[in-house]
């Protein structure tokens, strides 16, 4: 279930905040792919992008809304696996963000969930 809770605007409008949940999969690679000879699974909830600031208009803020919570799911992914401060290549596919960190032989997806 989505935790739902309502701040109101300067407008006056109602703002819905809730939240969104992913999970990750942890796991070495062979050859570059995933190889999942060992795997660590997970979720994770953040809040949704309204708590980032994002307002729904064509402000530019969606964009930097998007970015802090990919920020705060990456840094809570990060900690929960024993990886913070560790720096590798992250790429976006879709609903997906995939992390390689550098020399280390191993791939951490980020997923979307409902």
């Amino acid at each position: 279930m989505k935790e739902q809770s309502k701040n109101t605007s300067k407008q006056g409008k109602v703002k819905t905040m809730g939240t969104q949940t992913y999970e990750y999969e942890y796991t070495d690679t062979f050859g570059g792919d995933a190889n999942y000879c060992w795997v660590k699974r997970g979720k994770v909830t953040v809040p949704d992008l309204v708590h980032y600031g994002y307002t729904g208009s064509t402000d530019g803020s969606y964009g930097r809304a998007d970015r802090a919570q990919r920020k705060r799911i990456m840094t809570l992914v990060k900690r929960e696996l024993g990886l913070t401060g560790i720096k590798g290549k992250t790429d976006e596919y879709g609903v997906t963000i995939e992390f390689r960190p550098y020399g280390m032989n191993t791939v951490l997806f980020v997923t979307y969930c409902d």
